[in-house]
This record gives C-alpha cells, structure tokens and sequence, in this order.
C-alpha cells in the first residue's frame, strides 16, 4: 500500500515538498512508517498524527489514511502557547499573530461569568506541551499564518479572561476555523481543571471528560 505522509515546518523544507508517499506492506504501523523516514527524519523527535489523532507507533496503517508528521512546536514564532498565572490580554496576543500575509485575525477568549471566581489548577508542563501540540497541529494543517493560545491558572474574578485564542491566515475561513478548532480541543484535552466559587463562598468542581489516549 501507498500512504501519502503530510509535511510541515523543517521536515518540509528538508524534504522541499508539502508530502511524501511511502511504500509500505500490508498491515505496517507507523512505527514501519517512522523507519521508512529515517533518512529524512534523523534525530528529530516527531509525533506522528492519522486521521488528524496523535498515535503511537503500533497503530496499524491503512491506505487512504490521512497522516502528518509534525515536528516540535516552538513557542514565540508562529505558534505560541502558554499557561500562567498572569492575567491575559487578548489585545497583545492578537498582535503576537499579525503577519504580513495575513488579511484575517481571529480572536476569542473565554470570561468567568455568573460566579464570583473560577479556580484553575493545571498541570503546567504537560498543558503547555499539550496545547503547542494542538496549536502546531491546526497551524500546519490549514496552512495558517500564526496562532497562539494563553490559560490562566490560579483564581479569575467574575468578567475577567481565563483563557485566550488568537489565530490568523490569508483568508478568514481558516482563521475562524483554526481558533474555533483551538479552543475547542484546549478544552477537551490539556490538563486544566476549574473550581467555581460563589459569592456565598460554596465551591464546586466543574466536571469535564477524559481524554483520549494519544
């Protein structure tokens, strides 16, 4: 079978193409794949995403897979990402993604509302990586110009930010596509958690969803 393997940032400069198509025998996994690109992949360390999903290296390959290799996300370029405990401004993060190229930026931020104060706790090492993964991912794949993402930890008073998306491109369908797309898996899967306060001082967690593997 032939798998057609989508390319983005050093890996397509080294390779000078968008993709690559590898030969591959039936039932090969993408640790075969990973092997048949040593060559071009060296040292580098890769994460391999079929179907548009981060897998590991037994998933098994099957043509007509979609499947991207993305190199690692580096922060304060055209994707950035970040968990903090200072408070967010959506204003600077939009500028941080304005490009030349760009005639479209899309913005969106997410505002306690109806509590006195949400609690965030965060497991900030694992977030951040996480939420770089996501950003590269969606930055490659629809060919946007920058995009960049910020989380509060910590305590967020009533109106005030705790998480922030900014994304741009040439045109604005993939802008709002990208920072939809941003915040949307940011929320299913960085590993954030929130505690509502009320003015009466009750707490609660709020609930959420587990992960997917990969």
């Amino acid at each position: 079978m032939v798998i057609e393997v989508k390319l983005f940032a050093m890996l397509r400069e080294r390779a000078g193409a968008d993709s690559v198509e590898v030969e591959l025998a039936e039932g090969a996994t993408v640790g075969d794949l990973l092997g048949e690109l040593s060559g071009l992949v060296g040292a580098m360390p890769v994460r391999a995403a079929v179907n548009r999903e981060y897998t590991a290296e037994d998933r098994g390959l099957a043509e007509g897979d979609e499947v991207a290799l993305v190199p690692p996300v580096s922060g304060g370029g055209d994707v950035y990402a970040a968990v903090t405990a200072e408070p967010l401004s959506l204003d600077r993060l939009a500028r941080m993604v304005v490009r030349d190229r760009a005639g479209a930026v899309v913005t969106f931020q997410g505002i306690t509302r109806e509590v006195e104060r949400l609690e965030y706790e965060a497991y900030m090492e694992m977030a951040n990586e996480r939420i770089g993964a996501i950003l590269g991912e969606i930055h490659g794949r629809l060919g946007l110009a920058a995009i960049a993402a910020e989380h509060r930890t910590g305590s967020v008073p009533l109106g005030e930010p705790s998480v922030i998306v900014a994304a741009s491109s040439a045109h604005r369908p993939e802008a709002f596509e990208g920072a939809r797309e941003a915040i949307d898996r940011i929320k299913a899967a960085a590993p954030i958690w929130k505690r509502e306060i009320s003015e009466g001082g009750e707490q609660r967690w709020v609930e959420g969803t587990t992960p997917s593997a990969g």
